[in-house]
């Protein structure tokens, strides 16, 4: 496995911590995260989660699509290890992924189209099977790419031009 699936899994990790974290960081970082936070979500205040009496960046669905991302990805480079040796075909992944959003577009579905309140805990808890399979299946799928074995290197002579072929 390359550097590039553990690097996605800390990146995650790390966004979903200064998500959470971001009502009581330092208010330039914190700023910088809110910005972020509008650019990729409604932040609608009743269907966000509150820390220390402080709105969270990102909705409570955004919240748990980045929380599943975190856990998928981890699984992906931990559990996906067990996977790696027999090729998934592509079929299970896309099916993997649409079962994983069947909780997320219920609950859409019972707030835009019945009118049902939905919390914003199950709101969260729904998205997390969602976040999780894309995360997992992104991240197993940049763990098998092999840029090493993508063009054959050729020594170049210093100062001199690479051989035409």
């Amino acid at each position: 496995m390359s550097w590039i699936a553990p690097a996605i899994t800390l990146s995650a990790i790390a966004w979903l911590v200064l998500l959470v974290a971001a009502p009581i960081l330092t208010v330039p970082v914190s700023g910088v995260l809110y910005a972020i936070g509008s650019l990729i979500c409604h932040q609608i205040a009743e269907r966000s989660f509150y820390l220390d009496g402080f709105q969270l960046p990102v909705c409570a669905r955004c919240l748990g699509l980045y929380a599943g991302g975190a856990a998928g990805s981890l699984a992906a480079v931990f559990i996906g290890r067990a996977f790696a040796a027999r090729q998934t075909p592509h079929r299970a992944a896309y099916t993997m992924t649409a079962l994983a959003a069947v909780p997320t577009v219920i609950t859409v579905a019972m707030e835009w189209g019945a009118g049902l309140p939905v919390s914003n805990v199950v709101r969260a808890a729904a998205s997390l099977p969602l976040g999780s399979a894309v995360a997992f299946v992104v991240v197993r799928a940049v763990a098998t790419l092999h840029y090493d074995e993508c063009t054959p290197r050729r020594p170049i002579g210093h100062g001199q031009p690479p051989a035409s072929t």
